[in-house]
């Protein structure tokens, strides 16, 4: 499996495993069935409530914790610097781990204005030794300037909606920039038609691969790392098979000529507490 290294020195793997809306009991059973396939990245959120779950399964699970990428987000009520070391203990003590590998703030939520209060505390987790990298997830360009020019630290990651219906040409141009990882939630499109167009159909059929491994193909070979979601241990393997197979540069355009259009919030005015 491709591997990330991030601006922090640390290594991600190239795919992972997104949890999100499963309870607690079917991410337990996902991420043992995801270690056992071969995944090594696990991403969780406060909001997402299944932590517990999530941390049982690491637990459980084949790989050495050591081996074990896991994500979990701050939640937009407990942004603020001695909130966010309050929240951040919470969720240790829910995945019942000594350290989290990737912490990041779910939402920036601007009109609140305490994200860069968060980001002081998620650095000094850091240098504590209770986080090995910091992100945030829908931050805007503005969003991380403003951390980088008032903390001097700028993210290992941005987790983003991304896929072909809005592919963030932009602002995967700014993390390239930044040297900032972009990770893809709803890297599938959840909720449309994208993997019956046609377009993509005709491309899985040609490689003779399923069609959501056309699209997550697309993430990697962008440069993104996709987190998709499947509680279903045929469909994790699935989508862990993307490395075996390319995509040339018309398929690539094919993939993503379509009408471009938001699925989830704008950070500029999402609050999600």
């Amino acid at each position: 499996m491709a591997l990330h290294t991030l601006n922090d020195g640390t290594t991600i793997p190239g795919i992972g495993l997104g949890t999100w809306p499963m309870d607690d009991d079917q991410a337990e059973r996902a991420v043992v069935d995801a270690l056992e396939l071969g995944y090594r990245l696990v991403d969780t959120a406060t909001n997402y409530r299944n932590e517990t779950g999530v941390g049982r399964g690491v637990a459980r699970g084949v790989a050495p914790r050591e081996e074990v990428v896991v994500t979990t987000k701050l939640p937009g009520r407990h942004h603020g610097y001695e909130e966010t070391l309050a929240s951040f203990e919470e969720s240790r003590r829910r995945l019942d781990l000594d350290y989290v590998d990737l912490y990041l703030i779910h939402w920036p939520l601007p009109g609140v204005d305490k994200y860069v209060d968060s980001w002081r505390a998620m650095i000094k987790l850091r240098e504590d030794g209770l986080v090995r990298s910091i992100g945030v997830s829908n931050f805007t360009p503005g969003h991380i300037e403003r951390l980088e020019r008032e903390t001097g630290v700028l993210p290992s990651v941005n987790q983003i909606e991304l896929h072909p219906l809005f592919p963030q040409d932009e602002l995967r141009a700014f993390h390239a920039g930044k040297g900032i990882v972009t990770e893809s939630w709803s890297p599938l499109g959840r909720g449309t038609d994208l993997l019956d167009d046609p377009a993509v159909q005709g491309i899985a059929e040609a490689l003779k691969v399923t069609p959501g491994q056309v699209v997550l193909r697309w993430h990697t070979q962008l440069g993104a790392l996709p987190i998709p979601k499947s509680a279903d241990r045929e469909r994790q393997r699935e989508n862990l098979d993307i490395f075996g197979f390319t995509l040339d540069a018309t398929q690539m355009a094919a993939v993503a000529d379509r009408a471009h259009r938001r699925l989830g919030g704008d950070p500029e005015v999402h609050e999600e507490f």
